[in-house]
């Protein structure tokens, strides 16, 4: 059997595609290569949102080459796409794939006839990616994806239903819905239809929760303007189903800096959507992203960011300091901010962070959660550990479970207790998903 070696980079969306060619390749008999054994054939996946992207995909396709002399090279991906004559001049690069649209392309021309619509699973992950859309088409100054990938495609719901059914059947527990630009699902589907007949968001959500087995789904990013009432709505009424948790990219919190940015709202409008998650769903939890060091960017600015973080109560912000990013605007505005000012700023943000994820695991003490357990601690065999429905990070130890500790991508349920050290201590109750 020929074997196959795939490295991916970057981000969820890579991840699912690296994954669909993988099981696409199978079909015609390719099989991994094990630890040791060279492959055949050498799948690389790059990313090129920073400089630092670009740099690791060209280390690892070298590495590739490398390791497997013999190996044809195919070379995916944002960095491929932007910069296809440079990575095709990499050591051992036979292909390089520009258009993710092309992969359907990419598995017949290596023998694949019955291409497939979907993955079945999602090898070495309770977590399974599903791919729901491709494509943005903002002008963020910071942002090189728009370029990349700036067209926008939806698959269709029956696939996505269809594939989400294989994936609860093979035993995954929680689907991660993800895309480019998540919250524009079903954008280019609606072109020219009544809008009686527009697909969301929302609906793919309500099709979704109706597919048997004991699974969740959670969303991934998605952009403030896109959390309507609708999308809300649907989340209130399937708690148990959809994770009480959205990740909402803020960038920041200063409406000078956002006008900079090109970002499509000012920071009340971000609040207004954020209250409204407050207000629909129970105790939900709110991370974001944060730019810190935005050309431009003042003390002033920067202590605006800070007021809203700490007025939202974040459980979780990711934290970057902005990185000058060649081919976009950002990376030519004057008024570049010193890197130990961006430095300071990075950690009187992470520090504020921590405070707020703190009082968030307080205010969920007592409370019941789904918690996925995703295996024993390594140091501590009587504790297992996983990521709760409001994505808190939870340890369950043998003296808390009530009897046997559950089993490694199974849904518990179990009460909060304190937090140690970013971890919500929990307890189980007697029910069991």
């Amino acid at each position: 059997m020929p074997t196959i070696r795939t490295a991916t980079l970057g981000c969820r969306v890579n991840q699912y595609e690296t994954e669909f060619v993988r099981q696409g390749l199978e079909r015609v008999g390719y099989r991994d290569a094990v630890e040791g054994e060279a492959a055949d054939l050498c799948i690389v996946n790059t990313c090129t949102v920073t400089h630092e992207g670009d740099a690791k995909s060209r280390q690892t396709v070298r590495q590739m080459a490398k390791r497997n002399p013999d190996a044809r090279i195919v070379v995916m991906g944002c960095y491929a796409t932007r910069a296809p004559e440079e990575v095709g001049a990499l050591p051992g690069v036979a292909e390089v794939i520009t258009d993710k649209r092309e992969l359907p392309d990419l598995l017949q021309r290596f023998g694949v006839v019955d291409v497939p619509t979907g993955i079945a699973r999602f090898d070495n992950r309770q977590r399974a990616y599903v791919k729901v859309q491709d494509g943005c088409m903002l002008a963020c100054t910071f942002c090189i994806i728009p370029s990349v990938r700036p067209n926008l495609r939806s698959r269709s719901p029956e696939h996505i239903v269809d594939e989400v059914r294989k994936l609860v059947d093979h035993g995954h527990r929680e689907i991660v819905l993800t895309g480019i630009h998540l919250g524009h699902y079903g954008v280019d589907r609606n072109q020219g239809r009544p809008k009686h007949e527009w697909v969301r968001l929302s609906h793919l959500l309500e099709q979704l929760v109706a597919v048997d087995g004991r699974f969740r789904i959670r969303l991934s990013s998605i952009e403030a303007t896109e959390v309507t009432r609708e999308l809300v709505a649907v989340m209130a009424r399937y708690p148990e189903r959809i994770c009480p948790h959205l990740h909402v990219s803020m960038q920041s919190g200063s409406d000078g800096v956002l006008r900079r940015m090109h970002r499509r709202w000012g920071a009340k409008r971000f609040v207004d959507r954020c209250r409204l998650v407050q207000d629909s769903l129970d105790l939900p939890a709110l991370t974001t992203d944060v730019i810190v060091g935005f050309p431009g960017e003042t003390d002033a600015e920067f202590d605006e960011t800070l007021r809203v973080c700490d007025d939202l109560g974040f459980s979780k912000i990711h934290v970057f300091p902005f990185s000058p990013r060649k081919g976009t605007p950002a990376a030519t505005m004057p008024d570049q901010v010193a890197p130990e000012v961006k430095q300071g700023r990075v950690d009187q943000l992470e520090r504020l962070g921590e405070a707020l994820r703190d009082r968030y695991h307080t205010s969920l003490e007592g409370k019941r959660l789904q918690m996925l357990v995703e295996g024993r601690l390594p140091d501590r065999p009587d504790v297992v550990a996983g990521t709760s429905c409001r994505y808190t990070l939870m340890e369950l130890s043998s003296d808390h479970a009530g009897g046997p500790l559950p089993a490694r991508s199974t849904l518990v349920e179990v009460e909060a207790g304190p937090s140690e050290f970013g971890r919500i201590q929990a307890r189980a109750v007697p029910i069991s998903l």
